[in-house]
């Protein structure tokens, strides 16, 4: 059995990265954020947003151009950098490594703290068929018929999928 560790958050976090972990995902739109997030970018197949760093957003505009519209549909490779740091302390933070829609390698210098610049290096991710879900489907879990096999769904589910797995499992339990 794996040990899945999920925060109830809302968005993408650096814990969710831990242990070498990559993410390719899509991107379904983009919202304004907050003056501290300021943009929420929602992702395929997951309620939770990623609400990527300024350091981040300079290379998604970088790479793509600055109207988030024609950003839908486009794909990132996110991986976690334990050296992000906020202020002086390293708090860790989720990169890109590969973005789709960009023909060759990546190389941008940006400014990391006050006086100090430092080059970003994002590979282009090559066009494959749609990626996988990143977890169960509400479909899969209504053609299931084993609890147990439900059970083993429930880790990878998004919240949606977990309520739909929790009608299924009231389904096929016996009636007392």
């Amino acid at each position: 059995m794996r040990v899945v560790i999920e925060k109830k958050t809302d968005q993408l976090n650096y814990e969710d990265f831990l242990g070498g972990v990559t993410r390719t995902v899509t991107i379904a739109g983009v919202k304004k954020g907050t003056k501290e997030q300021q943009y929420d970018i929602e992702i395929e197949g997951d309620q939770r947003v990623w609400r990527p760093a300024v350091t981040v957003l300079k290379l998604l505009v970088e790479a793509w151009g600055d109207d988030a519209t024609v950003w839908v549909g486009r794909r990132a490779t996110l991986y976690g950098d334990p050296e992000v740091k906020f202020g002086r302390e390293k708090v860790g933070g989720i990169r890109v490594s590969h973005l789709s829609h960009i023909d060759k390698p990546l190389r941008v210098s940006l400014t990391e703290t006050r006086g100090k610049r430092t080059m970003h290096h994002i590979e282009p991710l090559a066009e494959t068929a749609a990626p996988a879900p990143a977890g169960p489907t509400i479909e899969q879990v209504q053609a299931t018929e084993d609890i147990n096999e439900l059970r083993d769904l429930w880790t990878h589910a998004t919240p949606d999928v977990q309520a739909a797995i929790k009608a299924r499992v009231a389904e096929l339990q016996p009636a007392e």
